[in-house]
């Protein structure tokens, strides 16, 4: 799912509390996460980071990665959650 997003601009959540915004440029199978024209939503508590543009993410690291609202299509996780309910 997530290598239809390429090219759109996404939001990493880290497990040390880091949030990255940047366009997502490449994920493989265990979501480490390839992102160019980076930019760190909290500056002034991580001004180290400002100089880094593009960055690669290990998959383990990440706690949230957040979408684009374009990008979610509703009536697939509508359809999703109508399965899981009908089969419990």
């Amino acid at each position: 799912y997530f290598k239809t997003l390429v090219g759109k601009e996404v939001t990493l959540e880290l497990k040390n509390d880091l949030a990255i915004t940047g366009t997502l440029h490449s994920v493989d199978q265990f979501l480490n996460v390839k992102l160019t024209n980076t930019r760190v939503t909290n500056e002034s508590k991580y001004p180290h980071m400002m100089s880094v543009r593009n960055c690669f993410v290990r998959g383990s690291v990440v706690r949230y990665i957040q979408l684009p609202a374009s990008a979610v299509d509703v009536e697939i996780l509508h359809d999703a959650t109508r399965r899981e309910a009908r089969g419990a």
